[in-house]
């Protein structure tokens, strides 16, 4: 876990499953979750365990838990594909938190209704701006000034790190410039991309226990 304060003054917990903890606010964040992705592959032929979506929800669960927030915002791509059975068992899962305020930034693999969405009791905006901090999908690269220091999602950022004997190794990331920030994919099953950062951005790479700024 590591805490990083942002240029607009606000802090965030940087937590190891691919999470961040806006305690001020009593907020947990995620991003591309990406529920279905896994029964949308077995559904067209990849064999997948039916365990891939579990995992996410257990982990977030566990977040839920563990940092008890008052809220849990996530940053798009909650959804993968259409409606399926792994839709069910994520509003399953709420249902144990029925004092959580859930709010979705719809992202570009959000294709459910937002009258099936609000069936589940989920908050839903295109983005969302709040204290300082202006909450999309997508990172904002033009000006938008006076709306917030912009928190997204999207890109599944990760890090290469070199070491000794020519080893490679790629990690997913948190990764923070001037204006933007963002999150890496919570989902277990979504891939990575790797980032060019600049000398003055903060990048922090995930291990599986720890996060650690590189």
């Amino acid at each position: 876990m590591s805490v990083f304060e942002l240029p607009n003054g606000e802090k965030l917990m940087l937590l190891p499953q691919r999470a961040a903890m806006w305690n001020r606010s009593k907020m947990l964040i995620v991003s591309d979750i990406h529920i279905g992705k896994s029964g949308h592959f077995r559904k067209n032929g990849v064999p997948l365990p039916v365990d891939t979506n579990n995992e996410n929800l257990w982990k977030l669960s566990g977040l839920l838990l563990d940092h008890k927030p008052e809220r849990l915002l996530i940053l798009g791509d909650l959804f993968h594909s259409s409606y399926n059975p792994e839709w069910e068992a994520f509003n399953d899962m709420l249902a144990n938190f029925d004092q959580l305020e859930t709010i979705l930034v719809k992202g570009n693999h959000d294709p459910i209704s937002n009258e099936r969405l609000l069936t589940s009791g989920m908050i839903i905006h295109n983005e969302l701006i709040e204290d300082g901090f202006h909450f999309t999908h997508e990172p904002i690269e033009e000006d938008r000034g006076g709306r917030g220091y912009n928190l997204s999602g999207h890109l599944h950022p990760a890090v290469k790190l070199k070491g000794v004997g020519r080893q490679h190794l790629r990690l997913p990331c948190f990764w923070f410039t001037e204006k933007n920030g963002v999150l890496p994919a919570f989902g277990s099953f979504t891939g990575t991309h790797p980032i060019r950062p600049k000398k003055a951005d903060k990048v922090y790479a995930i291990t599986n226990e720890q996060v650690v700024e590189v």
